[in-house]
């Protein structure tokens, strides 16, 4: 509450909308603490300020009354993490009109993230390697995140019990992640729609989808096209782990591609199982590394798709690299429900 006022004070007194004050409620966000963690005394996610129960849509990014809020990494010239930049060496563009920056944060926080297994035939050479990818991920993790399992072929499932949305436990999430066996067909779009919904019941601020497979995708209902709108539309960062082999068919690379760029996240492609403990630190380290900005857009009344782009100018840095979401969608639900349609 004391952020909402804060805000309302810069809005020249101005009450805040219902969805302002949802989203204010979740944007003390700073992302995810793999190895560090913690519980939090701010409001739970899927609840609002009042204590009612919050709809699944509510991770969606809306123009106009809410939020837009992005995590974003900045990246020295070796690929290294540069943290402790103050708010004033950020401009983000929407739509390419620079914004007013209403929230600028640095911190760690646990998080809710589901590991996106592929179990298909396709995958069946590669079967070791993609358990034991999601086995280091789990090792990484922090008994305070919330993190559950979608294996997935010709159809696509939760991997932990019925009773056990989310857990903590690694031994619970190996099995999780071994259950089932290599064969069938490929349904990626699926279990992202699976996993995007999941994510929806988690009650930590920040959250994101893992996803470990060949990109390949010839079984699903959701096409290619509802997919990317969704993960458009959601606010959980991707990171693609892509286990390909050389003669493999029936691959998409360019789909985990997307997937990770659309979304702040990072697509990786390892040459051997050596390279995936590596992998899965980094993964870690992002997460726990980024900065959290929230802006109102100044242009409300443009429904649609909208291009983000954060640029940052740091005295004494040079050649920085910075990591968000390449934009959202604009629903145009959310500029009629302000009269601004």
């Amino acid at each position: 509450m004391k952020l909402a006022k804060a805000i309302q004070r810069v809005r020249g007194g101005r009450p805040l909308s219902k969805y302002l004050r949802i989203e204010l409620a979740i944007v003390g966000l700073v992302f995810a603490a793999w190895l560090l963690g913690g519980a939090s005394a701010r409001p739970r996610l899927d609840t609002d300020v009042s204590g009612a129960p919050r709809p699944p849509q509510s991770d969606v990014i809306r123009s106009e009354a809410d939020m837009v809020v992005l995590p974003v990494s900045v990246l020295g010239g070796h690929g290294h993490f540069v943290s402790g930049l103050p708010q004033k060496d950020f401009t983000v563009y929407d739509d390419g009109h620079p914004q007013k920056i209403d929230l600028f944060m640095q911190d760690d926080a646990p998080v809710t993230v589901g590991l996106i297994i592929d179990c298909s035939g396709s995958m069946r050479p590669n079967r070791q390697e993609v358990a034991e990818a999601a086995k280091d991920f789990l090792r990484s993790s922090n008994p305070q995140d919330q993190i559950f399992v979608v294996n997935f072929n010709e159809t696509a499932s939760l991997g932990l019990p019925p009773d056990m949305p989310f857990t903590g436990n690694v031994s619970n999430l190996v099995s999780a992640v071994e259950t089932g066996p290599s064969e069938g067909m490929t349904a990626l779009y699926d279990a992202i729609d699976l996993g995007l919904k999941h994510l929806a019941l988690g009650a930590n601020r920040k959250k994101a989808l893992v996803i470990i497979s060949d990109g390949g995708d010839d079984a699903s209902e959701e096409t290619l096209k509802q997919t990317l709108a969704a993960v458009q539309r959601s606010s959980a960062i991707t990171y693609t782990i892509g286990i390909i082999a050389p003669d493999q068919a029936n691959v998409n690379p360019g789909v985990l591609r997307k997937l990770a760029r659309d979304t702040g996240g990072e697509a990786y492609f390892p040459g051997s199982a050596d390279e995936l403990p590596g992998i899965c630190q980094q993964i870690a380290h992002d997460l726990r590394e980024q900065y959290t900005i929230a802006y109102l857009p100044s242009n409300s009344r443009k429904a649609g798709y909208r291009t983000i782009r954060v640029v940052v100018h740091a005295p004494g840095h040079h050649g920085l690299k910075v990591r968000t979401r390449a934009g959202y969608l604009a629903t145009a639900e959310a500029s009629a429900a302000s009269g601004t349609s």
